[in-house]
């Protein structure tokens, strides 16, 4: 990585309406709910994330803002960041639609690695699907960033996927036996490629079990807890390709790489 990328990072103006509305998982509960619907990761990282009314929480990377719309509905105070001013725009007519009881969502556009707050603001922060789009030195800025904002006893939850042992070691042998079944035009060679081309300009940095809870140590998390998760897998497929698929993502050592998905939580 080059001083010219530490100081650009991916360009933000990738980021348009379009993306969040037709890339960006969790597009379709947005699209047809308005963001009170939360996706099944959103809703997993709401679950492990403990807000409470009146704690202060910041969402890193806020998107199209329907976390910060069930933070303000839940009685605690929203604030939201981004760089990409599509997600600023589609974050604040979310924050702006919230009832007059509830606190105002205070949305901004900033970089991750220099967040306008001071130290120890707030009782959670949320780097949800961010970490894939930072490369390494941002991401280590970013998670540094994250620490200094919280609370002592404050928790950081993060979401990033896909899980970069699929990529490098699952994903070639999935798409070999799927050229096999005559299913190979589904299955790029790129695993960026796979099911949303988009990531191919946007994601830079995947990571896997290992990689992240380093990361968060780090920076000074302690407490760390780091785990996998994978959609549901709603498929119509013979005997042998079903037992696999139980093995391959239910049993360790084969899940470390056949899982998609990692969730991570820490505490300051």
């Amino acid at each position: 990585m080059t001083p010219e990328d530490l100081n650009t990072g991916v360009a933000s103006d990738l980021y348009d309406e379009a993306y969040f509305l037709h890339a960006c998982e969790g597009y379709e509960e947005f699209a047809s709910s308005e963001g009170a619907e939360l996706s099944r990761r959103l809703a997993a990282a709401w679950h492990v994330a403990g807000i409470v009314p009146g704690m202060a929480i910041l969402d890193i990377g806020c998107g199209r803002g329907e976390i910060l719309r069930h933070i303000a509905a839940l009685g605690a105070r929203a604030y939201g960041v981004d760089y990409a001013r599509a997600a600023v725009r589609m974050s604040r007519r979310v924050g702006d639609a919230a009832p007059a009881e509830q606190y105002p969502v205070g949305v901004y556009q900033a970089d991750a690695r220099r967040l306008p707050f001071l130290d120890a603001s707030f009782e959670r922060v949320l780097m949800l699907d961010i970490v894939e789009h930072l490369y390494p030195a941002e991401l280590e800025i970013a998670l540094a960033e994250a620490f200094r904002l919280l609370v002592p006893g404050g928790r950081l939850v993060v979401h990033t996927a896909p899980n970069v042992w699929y990529d490098r070691y699952a994903y070639p042998l999935v798409r070999a036996v799927r050229r096999l079944m005559g299913q190979g035009a589904a299955y790029p060679r790129n695993p960026r490629e796979f099911l949303v081309p988009e990531n191919v300009h946007v994601h830079v940095n995947e990571q896997s079990l290992w990689s992240l809870r380093r990361g968060l140590r780090r920076a000074g998390f302690r407490g760390v807890r780091v785990w996998l998760s994978s959609p549901p897998q709603q498929r119509q497929e013979g005997t042998v390709l079903s037992m696999a698929r139980r093995l391959l993502f239910g049993a360790p050592p084969f899940r470390w790489f056949f899982e998609r998905e990692i969730f991570a939580v820490g505490e300051r």
